[in-house]
């Protein structure tokens, strides 16, 4: 009873001091590669770099103590980090508070789910899912995946379009428009180095070695350079009136978004208390928000990509730096030799602390420390908008997950039990959301919002 409660006892029985050597040897090797592989997928799935590190640091210890297999590493995968992503866009802005909270609350319901098939005795579902569909969804993801990466490819930045396929349009314009050279040479590096290693020999970490080259080249050329002006500082009076107007635009939306998220609670009260009249007056008044907040995303987008198209030449002066348009530097004035663009999103921009780029874009500073372990905010109603999510993601995801243990098994002799890997599973997903940075809580979506975490339970073996 103890033994199936506490399935890590089993290891002690013949555990030797030559398996701590291995293990650690397998540790440190998965560390060094989940390391910049949580933060990129992090960042695929629309949460900020440094969550994808919190997300790698408690679930592995769970998914270890209680699974099943001694050679699955539980981490990020690009597929729940991709699903996380298309789930929660509808509900809130990438990278936001609210994408945040939402993010740690479907994460806690992929591991609630997957709990529950093991502790049910329920792991074989997962055979209900044909093979084919599943390997033709997880063809189209890798297809997804290594197009979304292009922008950073090419040093590029544009708004995401309605579909994938008219934003890597998107991309490709801005890519003849400008192509940041030394961030080109940087991926291309990186994937010579990768495929060329793993066809010399496959043993060789090859992620990992591309990962250190192209680390210590930054480093050692400047690859990263960027300056933090005053809106002052750059000579271009249109594109001050513009960036005022974006702030103007990023302000307006917060404040709609706030009265839509109103309005759809007295629709909800609305209709529970049966007051039709009540209901249509309100649902008149939350889509003529709706409409304005569509507007006003349609300007900030127009004027957030006439921005980003703008190229600066930086000239050095006797406070700092000046910018002034490629092609329009005053008479006598000398170039410091960069091109410089502005960094903005899709929040408002500090005019007193632009952040000019003059080189390739890094992660940047890491906080230090460890998050907070906190138990995240739950809201009912918003639970039950991510639960189908969650019930896909937790099934694909173990699929996963347990068809790369049952090779490592084939080879080791192991004995797999689907179902306590899926307890395994299940409780390190739900220690992800504790093991976070929680954010404040976030209101119910919009009525008419349609909806993984990071639910990074993920599946590299040791």
């Amino acid at each position: 009873m103890i033994s199936r409660i506490l399935p890590f006892i089993e290891w002690f029985k013949g555990y030797s001091l030559s398996d701590l050597r291995t293990d650690v040897l397998a540790g440190v090797t998965v560390a060094l590669v989940l390391i910049p592989q949580s933060m990129a997928y992090a960042q695929l799935a629309g949460l900020p770099a440094y969550y994808g590190l919190y997300a790698s640091f408690l679930p592995p210890l769970v998914a270890a103590l209680f699974g099943s297999s001694r050679q699955l590493a539980t981490g990020p995968v690009a597929v729940v980090s991709l699903m996380t992503a298309a789930s929660l866009e509808p509900l809130a802005t990438a990278g936001s508070e609210g994408f945040i909270a939402y993010a740690v609350m479907l994460a806690f319901l992929v591991g609630l789910f997957q709990f529950l098939l093991g502790v049910l005795r329920l792991g074989l579902v997962v055979n209900f899912l044909s093979h084919p569909v599943v390997n033709g969804f997880t063809n189209a993801a890798a297809i997804i995946i290594a197009s979304s990466q292009l922008s950073k490819l090419f040093g590029v930045y544009v708004d995401k379009a309605p579909h994938h396929y008219e934003t890597i349009i998107r991309v490709v314009e801005n890519a003849f428009h400008y192509t940041h050279w030394p961030t080109l040479g940087m991926g291309a590096l990186a994937i010579t180095t990768m495929v060329g290693l793993k066809k010399i020999n496959p043993r060789i970490p090859n992620v990992l070695v591309a990962v250190v080259i192209t680390t210590l080249l930054s480093w050692a050329i400047g690859f990263n350079h960027d300056a933090r002006v005053d809106i002052s500082t750059i000579k271009y009076p249109e594109f001050q009136e513009k960036l005022v107007q974006f702030n103007s635009t990023v302000q307006s939306i917060n404040t709609l978004g706030e009265q839509r998220a109103e309005i759809g609670k007295v629709i909800e009260n609305a209709n529970e208390q049966g007051d039709a009249i009540g209901a249509i007056d309100a649902q008149h008044d939350y889509n003529v928000v709706d409409t304005n907040i569509a507007r006003q995303k349609q300007v900030q987008h127009e004027l957030r990509t006439w921005m980003r198209d703008q190229l600066f030449t930086g000239v050095k002066t006797g406070s700092g730096l000046a910018f002034y348009p490629q092609g329009q530097l005053p008479a006598g004035a000398e170039s410091d030799g960069r091109t410089w663009r502005l960094k903005l999103g899709n929040t408002k921009l500090d005019t007193s602390s632009l952040k000019m780029m003059g080189g390739g874009a890094v992660v940047g500073t890491i906080p230090s420390g460890l998050p907070k372990i906190s138990a995240p905010s739950f809201d009912f109603k918003v639970m039950l908008r991510l639960l189908p999510f969650a019930a896909i993601i937790s099934l694909l995801g173990f699929m996963e997950a347990i068809s790369i243990a049952k090779a490592m098994a084939a080879k080791t002799g192991q004995r797999l039990d689907p179902n306590q890997e899926l307890i395994g599973q299940g409780l390190a997903t739900c220690s992800a959301p504790a093991a976070e940075a929680t954010p404040r809580p976030v209101r119910s979506p919009d009525p008419q919002s349609t909806c993984r975490r990071v639910p990074y339970r993920a599946c590299r073996a040791s």
